[in-house]
Formats: C-alpha cells, sequence, structure tokens
C-alpha cells in the first residue's frame, strides 16, 4: 500500500492509501503514536471522496514566515514546517504540514463548477487509555459554554464535543483543533462514537466556488507547557488583510453590566464608570446592552475629554446587513465610538461564516475594533483581522454573578483547563477578576485570572465597591498588560495546578491557581535576565481579602509561596532601578 511519512523534529505524520483507495493518517511524536490511523476523505455532492482515490503526485515545500500580532499571548511569531501535497484523481489534494510543535493537513477540491461538501470522513483516533479533556457540544446554541469533562477516551460519552480537545497520551500532550476558518467552510466539531473522534459539520453541506479548501484540522503536540505556549493557530491563519493595523489598541475595560445591570441605561451611571476607568488608567468602557442612542455621543464625548474610549453593544442582527453596517457603523464611528460588542452569533454554520466575514471586513473600513459573544471559537482570526480583539465561546463570569442562595457552579480545575484548551486558541472574554463572584476559587486565584487568562480586551467585571475594598488588587489591575511578548509555563496540570509566566517589555507576571489542599508553591525564577529585580507578591489575606508585599530577588532564585485551599498568587517581576 502507498505510504508517505512527513516529517519534522520530533513529529511525524504517515498517510497511507489502502488498495480500495481509501485514505488514512497516523500521527507520532517522538516514536509514540498519539494518533492511531484514522479515516480521512470528503462526501461531495456528486463524487465520493473517500474511496476508490488513486494517487497522482507529491510536492513539497518549506514554509519559514514571520509575521506580528497586536494580541495574544506572544505579537512576535515564527512559523517553520514542510508541506506536502498529495494529489489524487477526482480533483483532490491532501496538503499536510509538520512543524513548529504540530501537524495540521486540509483538503482542496478543484473542479470546473462549484463544489458541495456533504459530509467529512475526517477522524483523530485517539489511543483508549490516553487522558481526555474535552468540552461537551450539546446544548444546541453554538456557545462553547460548558464545564470540561476530565476522563479518558474510552471512559467518554458518545456526544458531541467542542474544539480544542486535550488529549494525555503518555508523556505527550496533544490539542486538536481547526484553524482558518472563514466564509468557504463551516466550523466543524467532533462526534465521538466510542472509537474516534470523527468531524461534524452543523450544515446539511457546505459549498463554494473551486478550488473548495477546507480549514486547517490541527493537532499541537508537545509537552504541556508546549501546548500553552503554542501559536499553531494563528500561524496557520491567512495574514493580515488591514493594511495598516495601528489604531487598533488593547487594553482593559471597566464593564458595568455584571456587578449593576441597570447602569447600562443611565448616562450618569456610565459617566461614573467613565471616571473609574481614568483613574485606573484603563482605556476604555463597554456600554453594554441597553445604552441609549440619544445620550451616547454625550457619554463618548465625557469618555474622551478623560483619556478613555467607548465600546458599544449591539445584537448581531441589528448590523446584519450591507445596509446596516454602512448606516449604524458609520454612525457610531461617527459619535467617535472605538469598537463593538457583537452578541448572540450562536451558530457555527457555513452562513453565520459569511456574516462574520462581512462584519470584520466592514469594522475594519471603518477602523472599530470588534468583539464577539455568544458564539464561536476565534480560529487564528486576530492573524487575519487584527482589529478582533476577543470572543467570549467561555463559560465566563457571566454565569456566576451573586444571588442569593445560590451555590459555586465552577470547579478550581474549571480555570485551569480554560488556560490549557479555550485560551489556547484564541483571545478569551472571560470577564475575570469578579471577588463578589459566587467562587470556588480564593481571592487570590481570581486576582490572578488577569494573568493567567489572555484577551486583547480584558472587561473586568466587578463593581467599583469590590474594587475599591481591595487597594492591593486594584494596584495590580491599574498596571496589569493586555497584550504579551511570551508567555511560558513554568509548571502544572489542567486539573491540579498552574504557574504560567507572562513577559511585557522587560517586566514579567507570574499567575498561579490551583485546585485542592493548601500547599506552598515554589516557583524557579531562572527566566529572568542577569540583574537585580523586585517581586511584587500578590497573596491572599484573611477574611477573602489580598495581601501584597515586595522582596528582592535574583535570576535563578526560588520563591516559596505559601497558598490557601483552591488559592492562588500574581508575582510582578521588574528590574530594580539604580
Amino acid at each position: 500500500m502507498p505510504k508517505w511519512t512527513c516529517a519534522a523534529d520530533d513529529l511525524e505524520a504517515v498517510i497511507e492509501l489502502s488498495p480500495d483507495g481509501e485514505l488514512s493518517w497516523e500521527v507520532r511524536h517522538a516514536g509514540r503514536v498519539v494518533v492511531s490511523p484514522s479515516r480521512l476523505g470528503l462526501k461531495a455532492a456528486h463524487a465520493d471522496l473517500t474511496r476508490g482515490l488513486a494517487f497522482e503526485g507529491i510536492t513539497s515545500r518549506a514554509v519559514d514566515e514571520t509575521y506580528e500580532t497586536v494580541t495574544g499571548k506572544s505579537r512576535a511569531h515564527r512559523y517553520t514546517a514542510t508541506e506536502w501535497t498529495l494529489a489524487f484523481s477526482q480533483g483532490l489534494e491532501l496538503q499536510v504540514r509538520v512543524g513548529s510543535g504540530g501537524v495540521a493537513y486540509r483538503y482542496r477540491v478543484s473542479w470546473t463548477g462549484p463544489v458541495t461538501i456533504c459530509d467529512e470522513i475526517s477522524e483523530y483516533v485517539v489511543p483508549a487509555a490516553a487522558r481526555a479533556i474535552l468540552l461537551p457540544y450539546e446544548n444546541g446554541r453554538c456557545d462553547y459554554e460548558e464545564i470540561h469533562h476530565h476522563t479518558t477516551v474510552e471512559r467518554a460519552e458518545p456526544i458531541l464535543y467542542g474544539y480544542p480537545s486535550l488529549f494525555q497520551i503518555g508523556e505527550s500532550w496533544m490539542l486538536v483543533t481547526e484553524s482558518n476558518l472563514d466564509s468557504g467552510y463551516a466550523g466543524t466539531r467532533l462526534a465521538f462514537d466510542g472509537a474516534a473522534f470523527r468531524l461534524d459539520l452543523p450544515d446539511p453541506y457546505v459549498t463554494a466556488a473551486s478550488p473548495l479548501v477546507t480549514p486547517w484540522r490541527t493537532a499541537i503536540v508537545g509537552d504541556l507547557a508546549a501546548i500553552v505556549a503554542s501559536d499553531l493557530v494563528t500561524s496557520l491563519a491567512e495574514p493580515s488583510r488591514v493594511a495598516d493595523a495601528s489604531w487598533v489598541k488593547p487594553g482593559a475595560a471597566a464593564w458595568s453590566w455584571w456587578s449593576d445591570g441597570p447602569s447600562t441605561r443611565d448616562l450618569e451611571a456610565q459617566k461614573v464608570w467613565v471616571d473609574f476607568a481614568a483613574g485606573m488608567g484603563w482605556p476604555y468602557v463597554l456600554a453594554d446592552a441597553g445604552w441609549n442612542k440619544e445620550w451616547m455621543p454625550e457619554l463618548i464625548a465625557y469618555a474622551r475629554e478623560r483619556g478613555v474610549g467607548i465600546w458599544l453593544w449591539s445584537h448581531w442582527q441589528h448590523v446584519d446587513t450591507p445596509l446596516e453596517h454602512r448606516e449604524k457603523l458609520t454612525l457610531w464611528k461617527e459619535w467617535g465610538a472605538v469598537g463593538v460588542k457583537i452578541d448572540f452569533t450562536e451558530s457555527d454554520g457555513q452562513d453565520r461564516m459569511r456574516w462574520f466575514d462581512s462584519i470584520l471586513e466592514a469594522t475594519a473600513r471603518l477602523e472599530l475594533m470588534v468583539v464577539f459573544h455568544g458564539g464561536t471559537i476565534p480560529r487564528g482570526t486576530e492573524r487575519t483581522w487584527p482589529h478582533f480583539m476577543t470572543a467570549e465561546a467561555v463559560k465566563g463570569a457571566e454565569w456566576i454573578k451573586p444571588k442569593p442562595g445560590k451555590e459555586p457552579l465552577y470547579p478550581p480545575a474549571h480555570y485551569l483547563s480554560l488556560a490549557c484548551t479555550r485560551n489556547v486558541q484564541g483571545p478569551m472574554d472571560f470577564t475575570p477578576v469578579t471577588f463578589t463572584a459566587v467562587r470556588s476559587i480564593s481571592a487570590g486565584f481570581e486576582l490572578a485570572l488577569a494573568v493567567l487568562f489572555e484577551s486583547g480586551v480584558q472587561h473586568f467585571a466587578d463593581s467599583i465597591e469590590a474594587y475599591g475594598a481591595r487597594p492591593e488588587a486594584r494596584r495590580l489591575l491599574s498596571r496589569v498588560p493586555i497584550a504579551w511578548d511570551e508567555t511560558r509555563l513554568l509548571s502544572g496540570d489542567p486539573a491540579d495546578h498552574l504557574v504560567l509566566a507572562r513577559r511585557d517589555g522587560e517586566v514579567w507576571y507570574v499567575a498561579c491557581g490551583t485546585a485542592g489542599e493548601p500547599r506552598v508553591i515554589t516557583v524557579a525564577l531562572d527566566f529572568l535576565d542577569e540583574g537585580e529585580w523586585t517581586a511584587e507578591i500578590y497573596q491572599d489575606a484573611p477574611d477573602d481579602g489580598v495581601a501584597a508585599e515586595e522582596a528582592e530577588v535574583a535570576p535563578g532564585a526560588k520563591l516559596d509561596i505559601p497558598v490557601a485551599a483552591n488559592g492562588g498568587f500574581t508575582l510582578r517581576l521588574a528590574r530594580r532601578q539604580p
């Protein structure tokens, strides 16, 4: 049987064509099988591209790209890989890339007319004993707002799961997802049948002009630190379509809806939040659902005088057509709004992907930043459209607003899992640091979410009073960066603890969260450059408070920090000034 091995570093993908003309693939990491032989192929309206295929040729090329993103876990990127293109009969090509810590493939179908795909047979057969951290996709709303199941492949329920899915096979970790989705296809999910995770289309069919090109089916493989730091999802996305993105500015935002819903309807209340944001040094305020067009220009002008930009909420159906793009978006830009939060997108279907392409193009043209809520995950979007700042697609703080008698909804491992799954996928609008939430984690862990979670606009969601009651936390939140130059996982496990370091310029931030009993966490400072450093340590205090202290530290030293049950801490490490 014809077999092709595509290899780079410690990864190899083996593509095989059976005597019946059926394609399969296998992935190995450091000699270990992480994807057992799994089917490949498409079923089109006019041809079955899963069998009867004949090999016609193979070519290869080196891929070496450098690019920058405005937001993210890092801003400077380099992607190196080798790409193999295998041509088969009936106009089918399989493109395989191996490199930069991952394996990815996609299909290309070239016919004389439009191509309609009715089913995709792509599979991931993961060893049965593998540990699995899976996101149920059973609510029918495409909001990705569920809590991960921690299980094994052999014990996983046979249901739909959303991206990304995380597996541990021996010493290897693998995150399965997709990248570079646009209006030419639909977003898929994984249907598990007890043996294989098979791609599932949300539509009865997808169609595109020839050649139809699918998104990249993506597996990031390595140790857990490599997974968390990976930028493969953006590296596989199309280059930026915005010639000059200098107007795109990441930043923190004050957001009143979570702590005081009625305030969004009140001009004077929103002015109070503008004053709060200005005092915190935050560049933005999000005016959520309920704002009034009669007073919004006044609020925007008031905020502008104080160096604060206003984001406006909108239902997606209110900006659904090119006419609404021209009328509403243009008007909001004329008022001086800096961006729009667009809600309830709720679909992975191809028609919604066409809308995403349209609204991203319209907002780019008007120089309006954009946030999406109530819908799908980003799939490298921040590279192609740098004014896309973040998306919800997470069970975030919205679900744990305080209510009498309400019990904590999220186990501590929920937060740890998100840092190793959803936030690896792309920016995540969890709306963190809600001290007054109904939560299972300590105040120190809650504060650490400002660093543990990455989002191009970080909406800090608690009340002015809650932040005022914790001046140490307020001090950190007034300075914490939103976009990063480097991210490193220092230690951890998605069910036990994480110690994550991020760098902005020459300043490092380290965030820690734990699940379980009190303990001492040791942070090795071997990532610091030579010199003298000051560590600000923000940790749990009595009565659900936050304490802060300073210590002089040296590169290579170790900090032993006591942590409460389900607790955490944050470090800010800066060079000592002469």
